[in-house]
């Protein structure tokens, strides 16, 4: 191993903390403490959900531009202030007076989003440690898996205590003195290294992303995880509230909804361990089985409300496993030549279904009530799992 990359343990460390306290502080808290957010604003679960989407939104826009920023050589300062901004972002929710104020500060939100979270997090790292980044990344992944298992006691704990405007306050804290001082620490840390091969720059590759849009393959892979991440938002965002629609109590939700998280670091766990006997089109199916499965318990929890668990388990898999491979199945079906372009531009489906997965379980909670959201996250995970198959099955049966 290169000396580049063994010096790197702490700070990679360092900043798999820091994603992991912000995304708990920026993503997490809001479902974390929808309930009480309902119950203290007055307002509709569809004001609410508008921030969200908004922040997602905005978050999409911007996006595409933060690799540059990084190419640029501004990685570092964007993971160390950049969080700032969110903390700010989180803290002035707790004193918003309004839906329009809300929405507002949820459009900050976004910016903050889209400069200090996976995306700017694992640029920097690829720029700064060339192929070391891929284990850097894993190891960041199988931390900030934990976000959701932090956040979902903590914002009970906190609004509990504070109320779920006082809750904010309390996550923007987390982020302000957790997540900065060891972002900064390890940006400091890494920029010291020298990195024993400085990846080489390709030349521009013209054409390539065009090339891949013309391909159905793309469409696919696109419409997989637009799909898959539109169930999960949904999910995730209303999830106390399913799971008390399910039978549970108030702190049995809370418990199992904390339980997706280390799910999702055993999905990725259980990939890098048997990396080298299965292939991505495999686990890929499996994966995309497993969300199904879990929208297949779900429904039947309202037989039996301890199966939230197995919900919680099998969702989390499911759909952490989804998010490692997606890299891997753009460069498998679509290849290597224009792979950033590319992969930027598949991003883009799934952050949108992510923006637009609060209102569109706001919408379908207020048409049809909870068991309409069963009955459509169901049917999205069919659906990606039977375009997966179309689409990786042939793949599989050629040794792809």
């Amino acid at each position: 191993m290169s000396r580049a990359h063994a010096p790197g343990s702490a700070p990679i460390w360092a900043l798999a903390v820091g994603q992991t306290l912000t995304y708990a502080g920026v993503y997490y808290a809001f479902p974390a403490i929808l309930p009480d957010l309902l119950a203290e604003t007055g307002w509709t679960a569809a004001e609410l959900a508008a921030g969200p989407t908004l922040g997602f939104m905005v978050m999409a826009a911007l996006t595409p531009f933060t690799g540059r920023w990084v190419d640029r050589g501004w990685g570092g300062e964007l993971l160390t202030y950049m969080p700032i901004l969110a903390a700010l972002g989180v803290a002035a929710l707790g004193f918003a007076p309004s839906p329009g104020w809300w929405l507002g500060i949820w459009a900050v939100l976004g910016v903050a989003q889209a400069t200090c979270l996976y995306e700017t997090c694992f640029a920097f790292l690829t720029r700064r440690l060339g192929e070391g980044a891929r284990l850097a990344i894993t190891r960041v992944t199988l931390v900030a898996g934990f976000a959701g298992t932090l956040t979902f006691p903590l914002g009970d704990i906190l609004a509990r205590a504070y109320g779920g405007q006082g809750a904010l306050i309390g996550f923007s804290l987390l982020i302000l003195f957790g997540a900065v001082p060891v972002n900064a620490w390890a940006v400091r840390a890494l920029r010291r290294m020298e990195r024993a091969e400085a990846p080489r720059r390709h030349p521009p590759e013209p054409g390539a992303l065009q090339a891949a849009l013309r391909r159905p393959a793309f469409w696919a892979i696109s419409a997989i995880f637009g799909l898959i991440w539109l169930n999960h938002g949904v999910l995730l965002t209303f999830i106390l509230m399913l799971f008390q629609d399910r039978g549970a109590s108030a702190g049995m939700a809370t418990l199992a909804a904390a339980c997706i998280g280390p799910s999702q670091v055993a999905g990725r766990a259980v990939l890098l361990a048997f990396a080298s006997r299965i292939s991505n089109a495999r686990a890929s199916l499996w994966s995309l089985a497993s969300v199904l499965g879990a929208g297949v318990i779900l429904w039947g929890a309202g037989w039996l409300p301890a199966l939230i668990f197995v919900f919680a388990m099998l969702q989390g898999a499911g759909a952490g496993l989804l998010s490692n491979l997606r890299p891997m199945l753009v460069a498998d079906l679509l290849g290597r030549r224009g792979f950033g372009a590319i992969s930027g531009a598949v991003a883009v489906t799934p952050i949108l279904a992510s923006a637009a997965a609060p209102s569109f379980g706001a919408a379908l909670l207020g048409l049809g009530g909870p068991g309409l959201i069963y009955g459509a996250c169901l049917a999205m995970a069919a659906a990606g799992l039977a375009i997966g198959a179309g689409l990786l099955v042939r793949r599989e049966e050629e040794g792809g």
